[in-house]
């Protein structure tokens, strides 16, 4: 038996109301350029609108002249969807707050998730949408996901209970002491400035 290996969030499909309704947000709200349109192809009562959020790949839309929005949240019953988190640099997570105010949309505020900080608020149609920023860049040649490892195993090795700043900052010294060389023999911490008289 052998794994089906992913390589990637390939797009999501969402179910919409009307058309207009998924442009003035996807692309009004969060800045998604509208890449292309064209029917369903499983339903042709159906539009489907495909938006980039950013990384090249796609969020799609399934949308009909005949649904309107109904903001209610939407289900969280097992299997359904709780939210979709969506990445912001440090500059524009520090302006989310103003800017959803300035629409009025109603949302949670700045929460500390340790590891990064999230704002979190409904689309139109009641969905759970997240706006999250990394309070970290992983070293060169590796992932969120790689310092997030590494921070977890290093948090669970003192006992905390989340990942906090100095775990992350840890896992990067340790990342980056493993994936580079050094023509040191000893890579330990130094303090140059020690009083050398004493």
């Amino acid at each position: 038996m052998r794994k089906l290996q992913s390589q990637g969030v390939h797009h999501i499909t969402l179910v919409g109301a009307d058309r207009q309704t998924s442009i003035d947000f996807w692309e009004g709200v969060l800045g998604m350029p509208f890449v292309f349109e064209q029917p369903n192809l499983d339903d042709a009562e159906e539009s489907h609108l495909y938006f980039d959020p950013g990384d090249g790949r796609l969020i799609t839309i399934f949308t009909s002249e005949e649904r309107r929005p109904e903001p209610g949240p939407t289900p969280t019953v097992v299997g359904a969807v709780h939210h979709l988190a969506f990445a912001v640099s440090k500059v524009s997570f520090d302006q989310a707050v103003e800017r959803l105010d300035e629409r009025r949309i109603s949302h949670s505020g700045v929460k500390d998730r340790g590891f990064m900080d999230s704002i979190y608020f409904r689309d139109p149609l009641g969905l759970l949408i997240e706006l999250a920023s990394y309070r970290f860049e992983p070293p060169a040649g590796h992932s969120h996901a790689e310092v997030l490892t590494e921070a977890h195993r290093v948090r669970v090795a003192r006992g905390d209970y989340n990942i906090t700043q100095v775990h992350l900052a840890d896992a990067i010294e340790a990342l980056v002491g493993r994936s580079r060389t050094s023509l040191s023999s000893d890579r330990a911490a130094k303090n140059p400035y020690a009083d050398s008289s004493t």
